[in-house]
C-alpha cells in the first residue's frame, strides 16, 4: 500500500523537489498540495512537469486534509507550520516538518497535540544525511572537548536565525555536556551581543550575507589545538529529499515528537 501524502509548500525550493520524488515513487501517492500562489493549478505544471498529475493546489489546509492523507509534509513558512501541524494531527494525519524557525513553545504544543491524538511528528531543521552526521559527530566531540561555539551561515534573505540545523545542534550538545566559557558573556567589555546568542550554553553566531549558501560549523577548542566539523549545503534541495521520505516512512512508528534526522539514523 502506498503512503498518501500532502505536500505543503509544494512550489517552494524544497517542497517542489519533495513533491517530484513523491510523484515518481511507487511508495507514495500525492493526494493534495498546499501553496499560497498557483491556487487551483495542477501540481504537475506548477512544479515544472510536462503534464498534469491530477492534484490541484489549494491554500486551505482543511481542503488539503479532506482526501485523508496519511502524512502531511510541511515545507512552508515558520509562521504557518504550527497551525498546519495542529490541524493535521486533529484530522488524524501524521506530520513531517522540514521547515525551520519554530521555537520550544511551538514544539511543546505540537508534542502535546501529537500525544493527545496518539499520533506522531518528525521535525528536522535539515533532513540531509551530512547534516545529521554533523550533529552526531559533534556530539562525540562534545564528550571529550569542553569548549565550543557554533557558526551558522546563510544567504541574506533567510528569515530565521539561527538556522534550524544550528539550533538543533546547540540544543543537542547541551544534552551531551556543559560548555565551558573562558570568560562569561555577561563579563564581556564593549558589546556582549557580539558574542552571539547563548543556546543551551553554547554561543551561536548567525552570518547572513549575499553569495553565502547554507553552512554550519561546530568549533571545539583546547589549548594549542582545535577541531572544526562543518556541513555545507549546495545549490540543490536534493540532499533533503531522501531524508524527508525516510521520515515519511518512519513517522507511522512515532508517538509524540521526534526531532532531527539523527534519531532516525543513529537512535
Amino acid at each position: 500500500m502506498s503512503i498518501k501524502v500532502c505536500v505543503a509548500g509544494v512550489t517552494g525550493w524544497s517542497g517542489r523537489a519533495v513533491a517530484e520524488a513523491v510523484i515518481e515513487s511507487s511508495d507514495f501517492q500525492l493526494v493534495s498540495a498546499v501553496a499560497r500562489s498557483t491556487v487551483g493549478q495542477d501540481v504537475g505544471p506548477a512544479i515544472g512537469r510536462d503534464g498534469p498529475v491530477g492534484v490541484s493546489i489549494t491554500a486551505d489546509p482543511a481542503e488539503a486534509l479532506a482526501p485523508g492523507p496519511d502524512v502531511w509534509i510541511d515545507y512552508t513558512h515558520p509562521a504557518a507550520v504550527k497551525g498546519h501541524a495542529l490541524a493535521a494531527l486533529k484530522a488524524g494525519t501524521r506530520v513531517v516538518i522540514g521547515t525551520s524557525g519554530l521555537d520550544e513553545d511551538d514544539y511543546r504544543d505540537i508534542t502535546a497535540a501529537a500525544l493527545a491524538a496518539r499520533s506522531g511528528v518528525i521535525a528536522a531543521g535539515n533532513f540531509s544525511l551530512t547534516a545529521a552526521l554533523l550533529k552526531h559527530l559533534a556530539g562525540i566531540a562534545a564528550r571529550h572537548l569542553p569548549h565550543r561555539e557554533i557558526i551558522d551561515y546563510s544567504h541574506a534573505n533567510k528569515p530565521d536565525a539561527p538556522s534550524g540545523t544550528a539550533l538543533e545542534l546547540a540544543e543537542y550538545l547541551a544534552t551531551v555536556s556543559p560548555n565551558e566559557m573562558g570568560l562569561p558573556v555577561e563579563e564581556t567589555l564593549g558589546e556582549p551581543a557580539t558574542r552571539g546568542a547563548s543556546i543551551g550554553g553554547t554561543q551561536v553566531h548567525s552570518l547572513r550575507l549575499p553569495s553565502y549558501l547554507i553552512a554550519v560549523e561546530a568549533l571545539f577548542g583546547l589549548p594549542d589545538e582545535r577541531l572544526t566539523i562543518r556541513h555545507d549545503a549546495g545549490n540543490s534541495p536534493q540532499p533533503y529529499v531522501a531524508g524527508t521520505l525516510l521520515a515519511v516512512r518512519r513517522v507511522g512508528d512515532v508517538a509524540g515528537l521526534v526531532r532531527g534526522m539523527g534519531e532516525l539514523l543513529f537512535g
